[in-house]
């Protein structure tokens, strides 16, 4: 019999990409992909999925209690690769009560189904789930932000400076306390920004290129000038996979894509391939229509990361630079029916 794999928030952005990624390297498993659907999620993300014998979708809230409890007892669900979340710092602003029930009761809620169905007691597994492995994707944000030098590490300590950030950090803190505790087998892995196809609208890339192509003003924050390291989604797919199959339990993984950019070079660099791809009817350049609006608050200065101990231990790297992969990440949103919308 197969083994099951539930997938969470597997219609979002890097879970789209993940799923179907995972479904096909790995025909031996059962994937099980659990997601809400809310407006970040897009079931059309997922048309590679569509005829996979291995494959299934269950619409459901990760913070549902019996829901999951029923899906780990039906599916016999022997492992877990955790990408739900309410990810938009904006939108924590404004709404962080949805962030704090999705990123932390929906991940204690995973974790405790995973613990009762796996385990007989802390330290001692069923007969048969001893392999069985949670894996929870969080993020370089719990950081906090970085001065003009230094990289982020493991071993950093974490300052969430958003409610975002903080719920995401508290979700880390659980997946540890359940290693610790209980001795079950997790593993945790902090990315820096992703990047690339099926981008929701209302993040920076896909933004810039859809004022860009509807010939509107590209906001930017503040001064343009704050820095992030960008991660082709696919890449960021490989490293969970290497992680979820050969990472020490219990252990934290950073992944980079060794790319800082300032949000104005991201700007820049998109407007100049538009300009090749997509001329406007002026024969003016994209960047014309960049235009600088207030910041956001608590808006982090610095975020960069070293990955080395995934690349020493597991033997990841990643293979798009950013101008191979911001080329192709362009090229999809001006694909047929995209036009840059990221929806």
């Amino acid at each position: 019999m197969k083994r099951t794999i539930l997938i969470t928030g597997g219609a979002g952005f890097i879970g789209s990409n993940f799923v179907p990624f995972f479904a096909i390297l790995h025909p031996e498993y059962e994937v099980v992909n659990l997601d809400v659907l809310t407006y970040a999620g897009n079931p059309a993300h997922l048309k590679e999925c569509a005829g996979l014998p291995n494959y299934s979708f269950v619409r459901g809230d990760i913070a549902d209690a019996d829901l999951v409890d029923a899906l780990f007892r039906e599916r016999d669900v022997r492992g877990v690769i955790h990408f739900a979340a309410e990810s938009h710092v904006d939108n924590s602003i404004s709404g962080p009560a949805a962030f704090v029930r999705t990123n932390l009761t929906g991940t204690f809620t995973l974790l405790d189904a995973a613990r009762r169905h796996w385990m007989e007691a802390p330290n001692r597994w069923k007969p048969g789930y001893e392999g069985c492995r949670f894996h929870h994707i969080s993020t370089d944000e719990v950081y906090g932000s970085l001065g003009d030098t230094g990289l982020f590490t493991e071993s950093t300590p974490y300052a969430p400076n958003s409610p975002y950030s903080a719920s995401k950090a508290g979700s880390d803190m659980l997946v540890r306390s359940y290693f610790h505790t209980y001795g079950m087998d997790v593993t945790t892995s902090n990315c820096s920004n992703n990047y690339g196809p099926k981008q929701h609208r209302e993040k920076l890339i896909p933004t810039v290129i859809r004022h860009a192509l509807a010939e509107k003003p590209i906001p930017i924050y503040g001064d343009g000038l704050n820095v992030r390291d960008w991660l082709y989604v696919l890449d960021h797919c490989r490293a969970v996979d290497a992680i979820f199959h050969r990472g020490r339990a219990g252990e934290t993984y950073n992944v980079g894509g060794n790319a800082e950019m300032t949000n104005l070079e991201i700007a820049g660099t998109i407007c100049s391939l538009l300009d090749g791809l997509r001329p406007r009817a002026c024969g003016c350049p994209h960047s014309e229509l960049l235009a600088f609006v207030e910041d956001r608050p608590g808006h982090d200065r610095r975020y960069a990361i070293d990955s080395s101990k995934l690349q020493e231990e597991l033997g990841w790297q990643p293979e798009e630079s950013f101008a191979s992969g911001m080329e192709k990440t362009v090229e999809w949103y001006l694909g047929p029916g995209r036009e840059g919308l990221g929806v």
